[in-house]
Formats: C-alpha cells, structure tokens, sequence
C-alpha cells in the first residue's frame, strides 16, 4: 500500500522535517504539505490523501477543529495528531483519531503511526470479523455476538466473557488466542488477565502514568505494561458511546 499523506503544521521547520521523515518511510508515496488548517482543507478540494498528520494548536483554525470537518467527510480521513502538547489526547479519543504522536517525532515512533493508518485502511476494505462466537451452558449451545461482549477474564487456560447483559460465559480457549482472533472487532489486551471492547470503554481515567477504563460500571485497570498501549489506542478509531474524561 502506498499512501498519499498530508502533512499540517504552522511552524515550517517542523512541517519540513515531518515531511522528510514521512517521505523516508516505504509505507509513503507521496507527502503534501499545509501550513495551515485552512489550505489542508483547500488541499483536500483538489487532491485525494490517505491520512492526514496534523499539528494541534494553530492560528485560526486548530488540528482539533480540522479532524471534527475531515470526520464528517462522506469517507472520514484518518487523522494522526502530531502535537507537543499532551493535554489534548482526550479530543484526539473522542474524534476516533489513528494516533497521537508527542514532539519531538522519533522515527521509530512515527513508523508506528503509519502502521496503524495502513491498518486502519486495510480494517476498512477487509470482510467483516465473524460476529458471534457459540458458547456451552447446561448442554445447550448459544451464540453470542462480539458486540455483547464488555470484556473477556482469563481463569487459567480458560477465558470468561462478560456480557452487556450482566451474564458470563466460560470459554475454552487461552485469551492469548481471542486477543488476536478479535484485534479487528475492537478488543485490545490491557492486563495479562483482561481484554477490553473499546466500543464499550465510557470513561479513560489517567493518574500518575496509570489508566483505567470504565466499561458498563466496571472500573478495569491496564498493568503498567500495557498503559501506554492503551493510551495510543484510545486515540484510534473505536466508535465509544458516551463520555471520555481524563
């Protein structure tokens, strides 16, 4: 896949080394530069792009407001914010931003950033996730659909799946096996214990480095391990109903 990325910055140094390290990348073919939200969206008239890598504080109008437009595109931009400032993940959470990258850019780190916007298209024009998985009670088979499920429990080499409707279900199979059978439906491991549905997550708490997520009244907590992970991945894409707060 080779991506047509445009780049958004007001202050040119940063614009011009965010595009060469973009332009290095063989994931990239062609970077288009904006020094302003407003020729970004003058840009985007003319020519079509693949993602958009947008600073966040700019005169006139912000990174922020520019991703809310692209999000009401017929067919939303992916959008990665590029921002010194850490304060704004939360809005980058709510408008299902790809990634948040902090300045200064390591290459590494914006390596990354282009993974998920290939996976973010590649999710798209992929055939959809099997939604149901059969699950055994009393003798009798029933079939859950992924969307039920609030997170999934690993007991030993079992994993137990807790549902919207306050009912769980023993499953014979490892969590390491769901975590990547259920990646594209949205789940992503927190703790080496717990698997979390992103479309259900309606509050991200951060606290000295920690994060916690609230899903259906059930405060779950990432291990330290996994907190930057997740941090990262509450920027993406994950349709969450209801209030994100930091």
């Amino acid at each position: 896949m080779s991506l047509h990325v445009l780049v958004v910055d007001d202050e040119r140094p940063a614009l011009d080394e965010l595009a060469f390290l973009l332009g290095r990348d063989p994931r990239v073919g062609e970077v288009t530069t904006a020094d302003s939200a407003a020729q970004a969206l003058r840009v985007l008239k003319e020519k079509t792009v693949d993602a958009v890598f947008t600073d966040i504080r700019m005169p006139g109008l912000s990174g922020v407001e520019l991703a809310a437009v692209l999000s009401r595109f017929r067919e939303p931009i992916p959008v990665v914010f590029v921002t010194a400032h850490a304060q704004h993940a939360v809005d980058a959470f709510e408008l299902n931003a790809v990634d948040y990258v902090l300045k200064p850019v390591r290459p590494a780190r914006l390596g990354e950033a282009v993974r998920r916007v290939v996976d973010e298209r590649s999710a798209a024009a992929a055939p959809p996730v099997d939604d149901s998985i059969a699950v055994e009670l009393g003798g009798v088979t029933r079939f859950v659909s992924l969307r039920e499920i609030l997170f999934v429990e690993a007991q030993g080499d079992y994993a137990r799946l807790h549902s919207a409707d306050g009912s769980s279900h023993l499953l014979r199979v490892p969590l390491t096996a769901l975590e990547e059978d259920w990646r594209e439906a949205g789940f992503v491991r927190i703790h080496r214990s717990l698997l979390v549905a992103l479309a259900h997550v309606e509050e991200v708490h951060l606290d000295s480095g920690r994060c916690s997520v609230v899903v259906a009244g059930h405060e779950l907590f990432a291990s330290r391990r996994h907190t930057r992970e997740l941090r990262d991945l509450l920027v993406r894409r994950t349709g969450t109903q209801g209030a994100a707060r930091a």
